[in-house]
């Protein structure tokens, strides 16, 4: 028989071979030592540019946090936000949940620069945005944490992905925010305690205009106070900022949970989160153990980093963060 030329040997080999073709089509995972040879002054170099940027303007650290959030939710943490609109694209800067709203591009095209020119060619931008998300954190009093590292920059953006909806909007119902983070392989608590970064940072009256002249489970005095700076009249005010935390705006702690249960959430999508449903007592546990609210931050900081990363051949190292390479 034909068959009996294949010896048992050969049989043994080609085994091996598709084995090793299958782990090497799906073990590219990321890691915390991944730059540890080939750019070893990456870490001190980031934290330097991230800590200077955050000196300058406190709000900067949310806004690095928030950046890393809404590239990973569209298309994975693959660096897409970043990617300026060209003939053959239109990026996800200008949908609706980044437009006018996410900020500190300048402060990653600062930081690759510093990074091209201590390792060129090596370290992706969406590898860069991860980490600046921790270092902000940790400049505004949070918890560190080891940034799994290995990301490929994409090649594309997507403009309709953005606008989808996979980003949950500052009007979601509870429901909603469960959903949209399960869909990305997070569970609720993973929501409630990433909800939780909201302890740092600033929203526009445009976007909790609604809920200080319309809802009914919000401290009266803190609608009143709110409402001094965002007028009822739509366009009027818009961009007035208000602090998403009333208690300690530009320190990460525990006092958004404490809000939450006195009513002073300030936006719609914040306040559902204590309001008789089933995250209640998540946000009641972080308002009163501000170490798990940092364990479980951490945590789930470093899982949503995980969400369908480019790695191996996939995708690029971009020279410059804005544009793929040409």
């Amino acid at each position: 028989m034909a068959s009996s030329s294949f010896s048992s040997s050969s049989k043994a080999t080609f085994a091996f071979v598709l084995l090793f073709v299958f782990l090497g089509s799906s073990s590219a995972k990321l890691s915390t030592n991944f730059y540890s040879k080939t750019c070893p002054k990456l870490m001190t170099t980031v934290r330097s540019v991230v800590k200077s940027a955050v000196s300058k303007e406190k709000r900067m650290g949310a806004s690095l946090l928030r950046l890393h959030f809404h590239d990973c939710f569209v298309n994975g943490c693959d660096g897409s936000i970043l990617l300026d609109d060209t003939s053959s694209f239109t990026g996800e800067k200008t949908a609706g949940p980044n437009n006018g709203s996410v900020r500190g591009y300048n402060v990653i095209d600062d930081i690759k620069s510093e990074v091209e020119d201590a390792c060129p060619g090596v370290v992706s931008c969406a590898d860069i945005v991860a980490i600046a998300a921790r270092d902000s954190v940790v400049l505004l009093g949070g918890p560190a944490w080891d940034v799994k590292l290995g990301r490929r920059d994409s090649k594309t953006a997507s403009l309709s992905a953005a606008n989808s909806g996979v980003i949950p909007p500052p009007t979601s119902t509870l429901s909603n925010l469960v959903n949209r983070f399960k869909a990305k392989g997070l569970s609720t608590k993973d929501m409630v305690v990433l909800s939780g970064s909201h302890t740092i940072g600033q929203a526009r009256c445009v976007i909790f205009r609604a809920r200080i002249y319309n809802e009914t489970n919000i401290d009266s005095s803190f609608a009143k106070t709110r409402q001094g700076s965002c007028p009822l009249t739509a366009g009027s005010g818009d961009n007035n900022l208000a602090p998403l935390d009333v208690q300690s705006p530009t320190v990460f702690d525990n006092k958004y949970y404490k809000n939450l249960i006195n009513q002073k959430g300030l936006l719609h999508s914040d306040q559902v989160l204590h309001n008789g449903g089933s995250t209640d007592s998540l946000v009641e546990k972080y308002s009163e153990d501000s170490d798990s609210f940092d364990s479980d931050f951490s945590a789930a900081m470093i899982k949503m980093g995980d969400i369908s990363p480019l790695t191996g051949s996939s995708g690029e190292i971009r020279k410059k963060c804005r544009k793929v390479n040409s």
